[in-house]
């Protein structure tokens, strides 16, 4: 089954290129199912990019996708055009008061992992939209920043800046293999890493609700189960496509900050060289395994879905 995206929206003709099953909205009038309601909360400057990115993974599925794009309700862009915004994207405060719900919502990551969540300029709207989630979404995924501040705020779980941003791909060891959301991964696996900070392990084993399903040596806890809030918290980027991190360490080049190159990345760490993606499959599994875990358990009457 395709993922539902408007035919102008640019994740449509990318999409379609690529082989991803699409369809239009008079394509899926004549279906008569039920599609999946799925919502991006994009925090990410480059919004197009970060489009792209999901929507290439929750429409590989065998299910139909209404894909939503939310904004937060204030808080403005300067990395996409006013015209793609207004088109395409609705911000939470309008999606609030519509009283709809979503079968799933991915919260994305977000610049500002620097900065205490108390100080973030929009982190009171956001503390609205995790307590909206447990009334209107059936299942919450939260990236990077996105998840840290889930866990964050749903278990009082800490963030601690690293002394080096961790940086590349880097081996992860699945701690869960019956997780439904594991179904069909290696025992390690690799998937890419961009961050200054860490959640730390010890005070997600103090939670009682939380279960670590998959973990780093090397960069700590990455993807967590939080069943109580039916939650999936990922502090690494599957979503990413091949060139993200070579494009994060051009721009640091370029700009004169101080970056390591990303490890195990490019073949033999030689940044002349183009990088390899060896994340891509698992990455395919787990939003697969997502998605067909919201349509095994959400209810087909959607207002039903917090009840």
């Amino acid at each position: 089954m395709p993922i539902k995206i408007p035919s102008d929206l640019p994740a449509f003709n990318v999409l379609t290129r690529e082989g991803v099953m699409v369809m239009s909205d008079k394509q899926a009038a004549r279906q008569d199912i039920r599609p999946l309601r799925i919502g991006l909360l994009n925090l990410m400057p480059k919004k197009i990019q970060t489009e792209n990115q999901f929507a290439r993974l929750i429409g590989a599925t065998a299910i139909q996708i209404e894909f939503s794009l939310i904004r937060m309700s204030e808080h403005k862009t300067r990395n996409t055009a006013a015209e793609h915004m207004a088109e395409f994207y609705r911000p939470f405060s309008e999606v609030r008061a519509s009283g709809e719900k979503f079968d799933g919502l991915i919260i994305t990551g977000a610049p500002i992992e620097h900065l205490p969540f108390e100080e973030v300029t929009y982190w009171d709207e956001m503390t609205e939209v995790f307590d909206w989630t447990q009334t209107h979404v059936h299942s919450t995924f939260g990236i990077c920043w996105g998840g840290m501040a889930m866990i964050n705020y749903f278990h009082g779980i800490s963030k601690y800046i690293l002394d080096q941003k961790a940086f590349g791909c880097f081996r992860q060891n699945n701690l869960a293999p019956s997780s439904h959301y594991l179904r069909g991964f290696s025992d390690d696996l690799l998937i890419p890493v961009s961050r200054w900070t860490e959640m730390r392990q010890d005070e997600i084993n103090e939670a009682s609700a939380l279960k670590t399903l998959i973990a780093s040596d090397e960069t700590g806890p990455c993807l967590i189960e939080d069943y109580a809030h039916r939650a999936l918290y990922i502090f690494n980027h599957f979503e990413y496509d091949s060139d993200t991190l070579k494009q994060e360490y051009d721009r640091d080049v370029a700009s004169g900050t101080p970056i390591n190159v990303p490890r195990n990345y490019y073949p033999k760490d030689d940044p002349s060289q183009p990088p390899q993606n060896r994340w891509r499959s698992h990455a395919h599994l787990l939003y697969g395994n997502w998605i067909t875990e919201v349509y095994e358990t959400a209810p087909y009457d959607l207002n039903q879905i917090g009840s």
